[in-house]
């Protein structure tokens, strides 16, 4: 006789398959499908795109932080003999001394732009933009990532070019308010990381990124007060300088070797050009999460 204790199968002959409860080895339920399984912050994920956007300069370091500190330091010793003869003083410091703090900061700057507005731009054209992409990082944390070791970059190169600084001759880099000196580095250094991101969104190509480095982030780099002071100026320029927000940052950053600025007589104008470039770096912080949280550019 037949066993009727099992059920019939059904028509086609195949049995339907018992559903397995979703347990590990463990004993432990997997999630729901979907369910995000990183709480918080994702700090393993945040520290391995630092340090991979951090190696990736590091592995071509001659490049990316000596080449430049080098190319700097040609600037202080061109002016340092074209203009700082006869013991010329500005802002009761000789020339040597004046220029040298507005080359280190114009040198971090630049390469933190540089560095920022490489790293999107490249997975863009290469493809491989995906990587990026798809490992489990929120938006702010990829952000922060990029940005972080942007200004790592500007700081390495800010080191190399004050030691070469501390051993050209005639160069005093006294320290005279440390607060100073650290705020606007920092201040500038992540202001052209997020300018630097911001245009590796919009990028498509190469020559783009080079658009904005020689056509806005070099002449507002230069004509900010680098090599002078702007009382030397016509009241008009003086207003236009005054709309530049590299003339802060690098005439701050001056502030805190000498002790004195052309931004205004003492220390209140000072910080509240430290102030003001906090608003303006939230301001872009704001920006470039909104466009990278959109996916402008970088998702089809």
């Amino acid at each position: 006789m037949a066993d009727t204790s099992t059920a019939a199968a059904p028509a086609g002959g195949t049995e339907t398959p018992e559903f397995i409860d979703p347990v590990g080895e463990s004993g432990r339920r997997f999630p729901p499908k979907g369910q995000p399984q990183i709480t918080g912050i994702n700090r393993i994920g945040l520290w391995s795109l630092y340090m991979k956007e951090v190696r990736r300069f590091l592995k071509v370091h001659t490049q990316t932080i000596w080449a430049p500190a080098v190319t700097t330091l040609l600037f202080l010793v061109i002016f340092t003999v074209a203009l700082g003869r006869g013991g010329r003083e500005v802002l009761g410091a000789d020339f040597a001394s004046f220029v040298a703090p507005g080359l280190i900061m114009m040198g971090m700057m630049q390469n933190a732009f540089a560095n920022s507005s490489f790293s999107l731009l490249v997975g863009k054209i290469q493809g491989t933009i995906i990587d990026v992409l798809m490992p489990p990082l929120s938006t702010a944390e990829l952000m922060i990532g990029i940005v972080a070791a942007a200004v790592t970059r500007g700081f390495m190169v800010g080191g190399a070019l004050v030691l070469a600084m501390l051993l050209w001759p005639g160069v005093s880099l006294e320290i005279a308010h440390l607060w100073a000196i650290v705020w606007f580095a920092l201040m500038g250094t992540l202001f052209l990381s997020l300018v630097g991101l911001i245009t590796s969104l919009w990028a498509e190509k190469f020559d783009h990124n080079a658009a904005i480095s020689n056509f806005i982030v070099a002449p507002l780099s230069l004509l900010s007060g680098t090599f002078y002071v702007i009382d030397n100026l016509s009241p008009l320029f003086q207003m236009v300088s005054r709309f530049n927000p590299f003339f802060y940052m690098i005439s701050g950053f001056r502030y805190g070797f000498l002790g004195e600025s052309d931004i205004g007589a003492g220390a209140d104008p000072v910080v509240w050009a430290a102030v003001g470039l906090l608003v303006l770096n939230l301001a872009f912080g704001v920006l470039c999460y909104r466009l990278l949280k959109s996916g402008w550019r970088i998702r089809s």
